[in-house]
Parts: C-alpha cells; sequence; structure tokens
C-alpha cells in the first residue's frame, strides 16, 4: 500500500519537444513588465497596448498612435520623406541612421500630419522612441515647426505625443537650436490664438522636456511616464540629496502643479474630443 501511495505522489516534469516549441508562433503572448501577466499579443494591441490587469502603458509606434487617434480614413502624413544627414561629420552616424530607417521603417524620431479626430481637424505630430531613442535633431525641429506652421494655416489646434532622449548628440548645437526654434514657432501659434496639446508619454525627457514638451495650453502625460531633463543620478550628486521613489513620473509632476493630467491611453481619444469641441469656435 505504501508503495501504491508513493506512486501516486510522483510528479514528473515535461519537457516540451523542438517540434511543439515551433508549433507556437513567435510573438503569440507578450507578458507584462509590470504585474507578469501574460496575455495575446492580438488582445494587448486591441486594447491600445495597455495591460487589462494592471494598466501599464506599453509603447506604441508613432502610426499605431494615429490610428487610435484619427478617424479612418481622415489621416494625411507631412513630410514624410526628410531625411536628416550627418553635418558635424559624426563618425557612424549615416550607418546609425540608415539601420534605423530599416528597423523601423521610418525616415525620422517622428510622424506628422493632419486628420480628424471625431469629427474635428487636427494637427498632429508622434514622437517614436524606436529611431534613435527618440532623439531630437535638425529634421525633428523642422518638421515640428512645418506642422506648427500647417496647424496656423489651417485654423486647427495642434497635438504633440512625446517621446525622447532629449537633444541628439550626433549633432551638437544645431540640436539644441531646436529647442528654440520650436519655441518660437509654438510662440507664434499662440499670437495666432491656435491651440496646443502637449501629451507626453514615456520617457520624455532632456531638451524636449525643457522646451516644446512643456509649452502646451493643457499639459498632459500618459501614466507612470519618465519625465525630466537630467538624470536622476546626477541630480542626487549635485544637490547631495535622496530624491523619492516617484520622483520625475508623470504622478509626482502632477503633484507638483507641472501637468494637468494624468490620462490612460484608453480615454485620450474622449478627452481630446471634448477639449476640442469646447475650442472649436
Amino acid at each position: 500500500m505504501l508503495k501504491d501511495f508513493l506512486k501516486k505522489k510522483k510528479r514528473y516534469a515535461t519537457i516540451p519537444s523542438e517540434r511543439a516549441k515551433q508549433e507556437v508562433p513567435e510573438g503569440l503572448m507578450t507578458k507584462c513588465p509590470s504585474c507578469r501577466t501574460i496575455m495575446y499579443t492580438k488582445e494587448l494591441k486591441n486594447n491600445l497596448h495597455v495591460c487589462d490587469s494592471c494598466g501599464h502603458h506599453f509603447r506604441m509606434t508613432a502610426y499605431e498612435r494615429f490610428d487610435s487617434l484619427f478617424d479612418e480614413g481622415s489621416f494625411v502624413e507631412f513630410d514624410k520623406n526628410m531625411i536628416g544627414e550627418n553635418p558635424l561629420n559624426f563618425p557612424t552616424y549615416e550607418e546609425k541612421l540608415e539601420a534605423d530607417r530599416k528597423k523601423t521603417e521610418l525616415n525620422e524620431a517622428i510622424v506628422t500630419g493632419k486628420g480628424t479626430i471625431n469629427g474635428y481637424g487636427a494637427v498632429v505630430a508622434v514622437m517614436d522612441p524606436r529611431f534613435r531613442m527618440g532623439s531630437m535633431g535638425s529634421v525633428v525641429g523642422e518638421k515640428i515647426m512645418r506642422a506648427v506652421e500647417q496647424s496656423i494655416e489651417m485654423g486647427v489646434p495642434f497635438i504633440l505625443f512625446s517621446a525622447s532622449g532629449g537633444a541628439r548628440m550626433q549633432e551638437g548645437v544645431l540640436s539644441l537650436m531646436q529647442m528654440a526654434k520650436t519655441s518660437a514657432a509654438l510662440e507664434k501659434l499662440s499670437r495666432q490664438g491656435g491651440l496646443f496639446i502637449s501629451v507626453m508619454t514615456h520617457p520624455t525627457t532632456g531638451g524636449v522636456s525643457a522646451s516644446f514638451a512643456s509649452l502646451g495650453d493643457y499639459n498632459f502625460a500618459e501614466p507612470k511616464a519618465l519625465i525630466g531633463f537630467a538624470g536622476r543620478r546626477i541630480i542626487e550628486q549635485t544637490i547631495r540629496q535622496e530624491l523619492p521613489d516617484d520622483f520625475q513620473t508623470a504622478e509626482f509632476l502632477l503633484k507638483h502643479g507641472q501637468l494637468d493630467r494624468v490620462v490612460s491611453r484608453l480615454e485620450m481619444k474622449e478627452l481630446l474630443t471634448t477639449i476640442l469641441d469646447i475650442h472649436a469656435s
């Protein structure tokens, strides 16, 4: 009887065969880095890349962002073929740009265009961190300026979704000049009575957070987005103090008056529609 009892208690680990592994398509499932929930990738995409269990916001590509906002068939892209060069002859910079173009199928770290959001016209710019970590080079600044000018000409609001590591080091001072260039364009929009809505996503740092990303008539952010200028370690070494755990998060900035609201991606289109409706006149 004891032998029979021990036999029943035995447990065996089954190792999947190579064939079984191959039968599961790559990318079918995605694990949430926050709550560790495993979900179907297709369901995650249908939920705008937001974890249904904990609300963690995964990264979105620029075109996925446009699809989530614009009415079907209304999107028209601006300056798609604008490509940056290597003005300072920085070593291997051209090769890195070309590698990012192949990897992302984008020509630069930002996509701009016009369309309608529930019937309301808008010009929208979306930064894509897959391309050079969304860093701000000359082309990024130029495309933002042109998008703002389109917004003024069309008489519609300008909406910008930022996601950036800051100024692009390979373009040196030319990259830093984009801070003034884009800020001047937004000042012109403001003088013309235009509306600028800034939405900061994870991460929005460096020269981008210190310039156009913080100049909105409305400044929003997605939950738990990293937003700040200098890195945490640099600040702590400078002020010789330990910073709070939630420092430079969207929630921290909201609490200290630097944001108007932290908005879930699932509520973004509805909120933008309400604001566009208010300002439609």
